[in-house]
């Protein structure tokens, strides 16, 4: 069996007086949805869309990121490991993970990687740069109300270009 690093990551413990909705999936369900919720109405697009590109950021944090960030990141918010789960083809459409992962998200448009390939990732799904700087500072916002401001700082300053999107 093939692990990840994502796959050591602990959950965190329940949240007291929080249930999960009936018919939830996980406990985080509600955080996902909230985060969900959040892209799309900022963004202007359907939940199943926001989802899509969510799942991109996110996918994309994990490969571009210091592993330590990573971890510190999903330690504190393991809904977004949910939603990284959630779309099992994030960008790089036909490959397998292990070429998707060595050429970028957008390893499909050829020599792509980088923010630049997560920016035409995010096109393909129908946003526009102001609906995909959206995206950006929502997930970003998300990620920094769980994980704070260090987390979030390393993240960005690890990528360049990121910090004008956030």
């Amino acid at each position: 069996m093939l692990f990840t690093a994502l796959d050591f990551v602990a959950p965190r413990g329940d949240t007291p007086g929080r249930e999960a909705p009936e018919g939830a999936t996980s406990q985080w369900e509600p955080d996902m949805e909230t985060l969900i919720a959040r892209v799309a109405a900022n963004a202007g697009a359907k939940p199943d869309v926001a989802r899509k590109a969510v799942a991109l950021v996110l996918d994309f944090i994990a490969r571009e990121a210091p592993d330590d960030a990573v971890a510190a990141l999903l330690a504190k918010a393991p809904e977004l490991k949910a939603i990284i789960a959630s779309s099992a083809n994030t960008g790089g459409e036909g490959m397998g993970p292990m070429v998707r992962g060595l050429m970028g998200t957008g390893a499909g448009a050829m020599g792509g990687g980088g923010l630049l390939a997560l920016g035409s990732d995010l096109m393909a799904l129908g946003f526009d740069m102001n609906q995909i700087q959206a995206v950006g500072k929502e997930v970003f916002d998300y990620a920094r109300e769980h994980a704070g401001d260090d987390v979030i700082g390393a993240i960005a300053g690890a990528i360049p270009g990121l910090a004008q999107y956030i």
